[in-house]
């Protein structure tokens, strides 16, 4: 019986059929990036609000004020008595009734000036002048509130967090197509309810939900893509990755062109519906088949990828190779008993750990520098692309071991030497903190590849699932680390990141080269690589 690698060899390894699979299932990159960086828009901080004076609506309504005559009237006295005072996050601590005048609400108070009237703080009660233009405004995740703002993306991550491991297992033990397709339905139902929320609570429990079904769709979209071309071929597993970076690009001018929230929410989400449409098109991967027991089915599809790729199967193909292993439902054991399973899952979940930290640090260490967001989010965007393409050039001629190796010790002294560049040179600070955020995204990229490929099918979904899931734990602390250290000094962060890089870069040298390696079947296959 020949062995599915021989079959796929004669059936084309990466045909049209291939071809075809690989670009539809890479538009799902597109709308999980989307979804991953979209708190920067749809948390955007409103551009003036102020907090209203207690009976300040009913005396607006009476004396036909405008919003931004009420402001003038709330906020410019309080900013009189007293600069440091921006009217945010206090209020002077004044009821206004009916009686009030409508030219000198104040005059009632007599003499006393602004800077003698009590202040309070803010609870409720704020305005704002394009009232659901974020989730901010939406929710009033301003001044005390802010902290939750931080909270919606620690959800999101959480999200993926859950994602990876419920979905990642349930592809492995129901078949990727099938949880694929769920997937993209329940990040889409998610979208719009998250769009239409009444409540922080409820947008909460909806976004987490979305992040656990988008984590499904990307991560078997990306195992379907590796498990039905050849070793040769699998490089299309870094090809994919541009369409994550295409998601990134895209976004800004999503949120240029749309103004509210809600309708950035529903542009990222609705597009998820239009993936149900693969049911017809994109089969079950028959290496899973295979390792189910389902022979027969594996064959059939083999048959009609060798028929769209203009090929035809030998009639004596009866039946294809099935592993000898034992098929049971995979657990956390099972990449941790033997020796080489052990060593590359415990290098691989520090490595996503650490690509998703720096990765993530550096996109939000842009935000605090501040500037156009729009554009500074669209060149930020644009430095990754040609990450994928160097990644194209080398990884098949040197290798995946030492890009890996090189690109994570290259973002470890971009990094280092960002924190010590003076400020009166920002062109130089700038170019080589750019080196530091194209190398951990080459980093970042060699790991979807490395991690699919020392993984045997029995277990595939699952590992890469559960090694990502540090990623998502990295996105976790990322703001966290970021902005706590920052207080203490602007560049440490860059410091804690060189360092985290650098042991990485290391570490990954201890795995196996899989240039060129037939995907592996059986954990014997992965204990003899």
């Amino acid at each position: 019986m020949p062995s599915f690698d021989e079959v796929l060899k004669e059936a084309g390894e990466f045909g049209r059929f291939q071809k075809r699979v690989f670009f539809l299932l890479s538009q799902t990159g597109i709308t999980f990036s989307s979804l991953f960086a979209s708190v920067v828009f749809l948390g955007r901080a409103p551009d003036n609000f102020w907090c209203r004076i207690p009976g300040a609506a009913e005396l607006s309504d009476r004396c036909g004020w405008t919003l931004e005559e009420e402001r003038n009237f709330t906020v410019l006295p309080l900013h009189l008595g007293n600069e440091s005072v921006s009217g945010e996050c206090q209020r002077l601590d004044v009821t206004w009734d009916t009686s009030a005048s409508c030219t000198s609400p104040l005059a009632r108070y007599g003499n006393h000036s602004t800077g003698n009237l009590p202040l309070a703080p803010c609870h409720d009660n704020w305005v704002y002048e394009q009232p659901h233009s974020s989730i901010v405004s939406e929710y009033d995740l301003v001044c005390g509130n802010a902290w939750m703002l931080d909270l919606s993306q620690a959800i999101l991550n959480l999200g993926f967090l859950a994602g990876a491991f419920i979905l990642g297992y349930a592809a492995d033990r129901y078949g990727r197509i099938l949880i694929y397709l769920l997937s993209c339905l329940g990040v889409g139902i998610c979208g719009i309810i998250v769009a239409f929320s009444p409540n922080f609570t409820v947008f909460l429990i909806f976004r987490f939900l979305q992040g656990m079904f988008s984590k499904g769709t990307w991560m078997t979209c990306y195992v379907i893509v590796t498990e039905i071309v050849g070793s040769d071929q699998r490089i299309v597993g870094i090809v994919i990755q541009i369409f994550f970076t295409l998601g990134i690009i895209i976004l800004p001018g999503i949120a240029y062109l749309i103004p509210t929230w809600q309708g950035i929410q529903l542009a990222i989400s609705l597009p998820n519906f239009l993936f149900l449409l693969y049911y017809w098109v994109v089969p079950e991967s028959p290496r899973w088949l295979l390792t189910r027991k389902k022979g027969e089915k594996a064959l059939k599809i083999m048959r009609n990828i060798a028929k769209h790729n203009g090929k035809f199967l030998s009639p004596h193909y009866s039946e294809i190779t099935i592993s000898n292993e034992e098929v049971s439902n995979p657990s956390f054991l099972d990449l941790v008993r033997t020796p080489q399973m052990r060593r590359n899952t415990l290098i691989l979940m520090y490595a996503w750990f650490t690509s998703a930290l720096i990765y993530q640090g550096l996109v939000m260490r842009l935000g605090i520098i501040g500037g156009n967001l729009y554009l500074d989010f669209f060149i930020s965007g644009a430095v990754e692309l040609p990450a994928a393409f160097l990644i194209i050039v080398t990884i098949d001629r040197v290798g995946r071991r030492l890009p890996f190796a090189m690109s994570n010790i290259v973002a470890s002294m971009a990094c280092l030497i960002t924190a010590f560049l003076p400020e009166d040179i920002p062109w130089l600070k700038t170019t080589v903190a750019t080196l530091g955020r194209l190398s951990i995204t080459i980093a970042f990229e060699v790991v979807y590849l490395v991690n699919s490929e020392l993984y045997p099918t029995t277990l595939r979904n699952f590992g890469v699932s559960l090694c990502s899931s540090l990623c998502d734990l990295g996105g976790i602390i990322a703001p966290f680390l970021l902005f706590r250290l920052a207080a203490i000094w602007l560049e440490l962060p860059l410091i804690i990141f060189s360092i985290l890089a650098a042991v990485c870069g290391l570490l990954v040298l201890l795995l196996p080269e899989t240039k060129g390696i037939s995907l592996p079947e059986t954990l014997e296959d992965v204990e003899q690589l």
